[in-house]
């Protein structure tokens, strides 16, 4: 998969798919309707060189604010939303065919509680308030299975890092997955940045959380044998 720069921060190298199949006709009008409506603020580079702070006080009126780190086709998010209703919660898809998806499963549960960065979570980092973040998820992201490609994963600093000066102390990161060097890679890289792992029994990385939805990535990992594993971390 080719490698692409990013248009405003050079620096930063993207990779993976931005667009998919051609969309359907209704998720084009999703994408047209309700997008903009759904956006966190001010978060590109293009609307905010100077990377000014979100204001997320007053973006979900003073409740509590969740991330999904790359959210797929936007299940587990919603499901999320309409179990946990007096939270708010930001979800980062740089794949436009997965928001399209998601803004579908919007309009369906009918839950106002999100909103959506369509692009890199490193420039949401950037404009997210430092200790602001009080629960993150991290499922099933591109496990990048070739070693010369483990540099692209989340788990390494350049994602770790900001991810740790925007959640505040005792905040939970979740992340499931289920590749096995993924997760020697997360619990390597992790609690050197301020996170401690909670696991004290086996069923703690094995069971999933009692608030779970099961993602299609799971379902498809499920289908061909392999075994999910769900590990929680806690910001020190």
């Amino acid at each position: 998969m080719s490698e692409t720069k990013h248009p405003k921060a050079p620096w930063r190298n993207f990779y993976g798919r931005r667009h998919g199949k051609t969309l359907r006709p209704a998720q084009q009008e999703y994408l047209e309707e309700d997008l903009a409506a759904l956006s966190p603020g001010p978060v590109d580079w293009d609307v905010n060189p100077e990377r000014t702070a979100l204001d997320v006080e007053a973006l979900f009126g003073g409740r509590e604010l969740w991330l999904e780190i790359g959210f797929g086709g936007g299940e587990h998010m919603v499901h999320q939303a309409a179990t946990h209703a007096d939270v708010g919660i930001i979800g980062c898809e740089p794949f436009i065919n997965g928001v399209a998806m998601l803004l579908g499963k919007i309009r369906e549960a009918e839950v106002e509680n999100i909103r959506i960065h369509p692009g890199d979570v490193r420039d949401l980092f950037d404009v997210l308030p430092e200790a602001s973040v009080a629960k993150a998820f991290l499922l099933y992201p591109d496990p990048w299975p070739k070693k010369r490609h483990h540099r692209r994963r989340f788990v390494t600093p350049e994602h770790l890092e900001p991810l740790a000066r925007v959640q505040k102390p005792g905040a939970e990161f979740r992340v499931a997955t289920d590749i096995p060097d993924y997760v020697r890679q997360t619990l390597e890289q992790v609690p050197q940045f301020g996170f401690e792992w909670t696991a004290e029994r086996a069923a703690d990385w094995r069971e999933p959380w009692d608030d779970w939805y099961s993602t299609r990535y799971e379902q498809k990992a499920l289908r061909e044998g392999r075994v999910p594993h769900y590990l929680t971390f806690r910001r020190m």
